[in-house]
């Protein structure tokens, strides 16, 4: 009888832990719901990690910027991005990690009866908000794209108008402003950008109005000029209202950049600074360098862009860069300056171009670590002054923009295409065609499951290539 009730006694034991036998079918580790507030979380993540990594399997937008550049391994910084199969890697994440998990959300807190309308509202803005900000990144990077039948049970989605989907994007930029109320409750911590301060989220849904609205300067004038006009009162007015995603010291919510550089989590020595990035911050004497890279000997030396680099004679990105607390910004107050500062340049809207490139400068090198007095001996050199540096307005805005926004490829290319400066060469052997890619070509995955939809999209562009550009890329 001992013996039986051994045997017996754990299963009464179990029994009474489960109401019925699906109880023991459930996955702790990977439930099959969830709540919209780590869905939520998980998406912003995604969305910095993809924009922000500098993993060559990845985001290679820090070499064709020039900002950086290779040690040993050419084929990133001479455009060869096929055999590490990029362009899948960079959509992939943007797809299936963000989007989707926004759109989960999304269904999450509509249906979510335990929350008032004021919160419901909000979380739904700041899901919005979120999603519009991936898609311009995916529309910024292709062209067309799959939009209206993506993220659903359609198999093989058909790719939107890339322009059409920018004014779409627009719209719902405009109804996740109007559902906001800046003293509601939202995401609290679960929100890693702003810690559900929704006073400050509306502040980034105008921000990034401005930044869609230049981006459309060129092919829609009328637009960018009634988006600047009327966004810029609610917009960024200084660096602490930047959008940054604050990363953890440890293991997996550490800076991606540190994975790929700190020695705490690798020994390779693959990047080192770009020359051509370097050649202008030397000109200048830009107080930025101790923030942006190390020295070698005292000096701040870049490498050839294209060639092999000997990593031991080449300045690094700085300990700041790669320490793996280090935040990431999605969106910041310098480039809020420079987008109105072109547009007073362009349009003689809100005040002289010097002003707001002026203000855009000093937010850029505050921002870094430098002081007032950092930022008038900058300001005061006849190559960096607004009215006798180099060139037109596209140059002096664009050329101090790069600057501003190292470290931060994918926004430093999609500027450089869009404003044509600096004027930078191709890299050293590049492949062919040779010239600094406008566009990544669509991932082989789309190609081989979605071949009708990716050359109809193709062909309306005028194919598949790095040559041809973004609707918005008019010059």
């Amino acid at each position: 009888m001992k013996r039986i009730f051994l045997y017996l006694a754990p299963l009464v034991l179990l029994a009474s832990c489960a109401k019925n036998l699906d109880d023991y079918n459930v996955d702790q580790k990977n439930p099959a719901e969830v709540s919209q507030a780590p869905l939520f979380s998980n998406a912003l993540k995604e969305l910095t990690d993809d924009v922000t990594s500098p993993s060559v399997n990845i985001n290679v937008f820090r070499f064709w910027i020039q900002q950086w550049t290779a040690t040993t391994y050419q084929d990133e910084p001479r455009y060869n991005f096929v055999t590490r199969n990029i362009a899948q890697n960079f959509w992939e994440p943007l797809y299936q990690e963000v989007l989707h998990d926004l759109k989960q959300a999304k269904a999450y807190a509509t249906d979510d009866t335990e929350i008032e309308d004021v919160q419901r509202n909000n979380q739904l803005a700041a899901i919005e908000i979120t999603s519009v900000y991936a898609w311009t990144v995916l529309v910024n990077t292709w062209g067309d794209v799959p939009y209206t039948e993506a993220l659903s049970d359609i198999g093989q989605p058909k790719y939107d108008d890339a322009a059409t989907i920018y004014a779409d994007l627009l719209n719902r930029l405009d109804a996740a402003i109007a559902m906001i109320d800046p003293n509601g409750d939202s995401f609290g911590s679960a929100d890693l950008l702003y810690g559900g301060d929704m006073a400050a989220w509306l502040k980034f849904a105008h921000s990034l109005k401005l930044k869609m609205a230049i981006t459309l300067a060129d092919v829609d004038e009328t637009k960018a000029r009634e988006i600047i006009s009327t966004s810029v009162a609610a917009a960024f007015t200084s660096n602490a209202d930047n959008a940054t995603f604050a990363y953890v010291s440890a293991s997996p919510n550490n800076n991606p950049v540190s994975n790929n550089l700190n020695s705490q989590f690798t020994s390779r020595q693959d990047y080192v600074a770009g020359g051509p990035f370097i050649s202008v911050l030397n000109s200048v004497q830009d107080p930025r360098r101790p923030f942006f890279f190390t020295t070698v000997n005292g000096e701040y030396v870049g490498g050839g862009i294209g060639s092999s680099n000997q990593y031991s004679t080449n300045s690094k990105p700085s300990d700041k860069v790669i320490a793996p607390d280090f935040e990431a910004l999605l969106l910041d107050y310098s480039e809020v300056e420079f987008i109105l500062a072109e547009a007073a340049a362009r349009w003689g809207l809100g005040g002289t171009p010097s002003e707001h490139y002026n203000k855009a400068i000093e937010a850029s090198i505050t921002y870094w670590g430098g002081d007032d007095r950092d930022v008038a001996t900058y300001l005061a050199q006849p190559a960096v002054a607004y009215e006798t540096a180099s060139g037109d307005w596209k140059e002096k805005i664009g050329v101090q923009k790069w600057l501003a926004l190292y470290n931060r490829g994918y926004d430093a290319w999609v500027e450089w295409k869009r404003l044509d400066y600096p004027q930078l060469e191709p890299a050293f052997r590049a492949v062919d065609p040779g010239i600094i890619p406008n566009r990544l070509t669509y991932p082989i995955s789309e190609r081989t499951l979605n071949g009708t939809n990716v050359n109809a999209a193709a062909s309306k562009l005028g194919g598949d290539d790095v040559v041809h550009k973004i609707f918005w890329d008019v010059n």
